[in-house]
């Protein structure tokens, strides 16, 4: 009864299904009885979690730069739920290839909704940007959903551009009583099991540790607003119940972050994941590096008030967690994220979390 069994046997259709955030949502769904169908392109590392889940829905490639296969496929499958995942999400590689993060993260979303349109049975959208949509002043509060949106490099300026997208499709488009509702989230550092990506932390790491290597570290001292890859879904999956039951009042921008031990250094997570971890090591290097925001926290009170959403592992659970799937896939070759989801649900169970609350044992 997970999330007011709002998901069993509806049609839902995941943009980005073959990544990192995306695979462990489509685990969480299939969990959830959900008629589950994803869009992505392949899966850009070898090994990736989504091949190494070997989960059963149906599966395409598809591009969401190309916008009469889009429709043609979204059109077939007539989901009732949607959730965009769909990006570039890598901030080095977009001051390497900009064209491609603005034409998938902004003319991708747009696409995405303007299929949304035409779709029969569809009743909610939630588009997944990031804490990086936000204009970066380097301040100690947390951002708000009503702070203007920026960004320096590609990446980030780009996912604001397709918050904007999503705003303006809302109130364009999306504004009758029989509109479907569209929702935009935005959660911090995402740090679990099954992620390989490139320029990311703990993948990194990962892979040094894999071959022996100390890994340097660009910036130590930057600190983020971390937390497990299960949390933030979490509150896309309340973020859609509420969606999918016509609260409207909840068709509009959302944070998704830490508490605030979650906001850490770099180095700060790194010690934490050698308590775990102990032959993890690294580096600071004093190399020259591209411009990244070095201190970025988010404001989540508005989720916690109306939605009663809340982390359920503290960050030292989440990293624990982070480190023992790597170290079970390394030692091992086991594949324990089914296991760590339904321990993430018993605990959120124990802590009296609402989404859980009918959850049993």
């Amino acid at each position: 009864m997970m999330f007011g069994d709002v998901y069993k046997n509806r049609r839902v259709l995941v943009t980005g299904h073959t990544g990192f955030k995306g695979s462990w949502l489509i685990l969480w769904l299939e969990m959830l009885g959900a008629k589950v169908t994803g869009f992505s392109l392949p899966p850009e590392t070898s090994p990736n979690h989504w091949d190494l889940l070997a989960l059963g829905i149906d599966s395409f490639n598809v591009d969401i730069r190309d916008d009469h296969l889009l429709r043609q496929k979204m059109v077939e499958v007539n989901p009732e739920i949607v959730f965009h995942l769909a990006a570039q999400p890598l901030v080095r590689r977009s001051y390497r290839r900009p064209l491609e993060t603005w034409s998938t993260n902004v003319m991708g979303t747009a696409h995405v909704l303007d299929a949304c349109r035409v779709i029969e049975k569809l009743v909610a959208v939630v588009v997944v940007t990031t804490d990086k949509c936000y204009e970066n002043k380097e301040w100690v509060w947390g951002y708000r959903e009503s702070d203007p949106l920026g960004g320096h490099d590609p990446y980030s300026a780009s996912k604001g551009g397709s918050e904007l997208v999503a705003a303006s499709y809302r109130s364009s488009f999306f504004n009758t009583p029989e509109s479907p509702l569209l929702a935009t989230a935005r959660a911090g550092n995402v740090i679990g099991g099954g992620d390989w990506s490139e320029d990311r932390l703990i993948p990194d790491l990962v892979r040094c540790v894999e071959a022996g290597k100390t890994l340097a570290i660009r910036s130590p001292n930057a600190t983020r607003p971390w937390q497990h890859v299960l949390e933030c879904l979490s509150g896309y999956l309340m973020l859609g119940q509420q969606l999918i039951e016509g609260n409207k009042t909840c068709a509009a921008a959302w944070n998704f972050g830490p508490d605030a031990e979650g906001n850490r250094q770099v180095q700060q997570v790194l010690a934490a994941l050698r308590a775990d971890w102990p032959t993890m090591a690294w580096s600071c290097s004093d190399a020259p590096q591209l411009h990244e925001a070095q201190l970025l926290h988010l404001d989540s009170s508005k989720a916690r008030e109306k939605l009663l959403w809340r982390p359920v592992w503290t960050l030292n659970e989440g990293v624990a967690a982070t480190a023992e799937w790597y170290r079970a896939w390394l030692d091992m070759g086991k594949i324990i994220s089914r296991d760590q989801l339904q321990n993430y649900i018993k605990v959120a169970q124990v802590r009296g979390l609402s989404w859980a609350s009918n959850v049993t044992s």
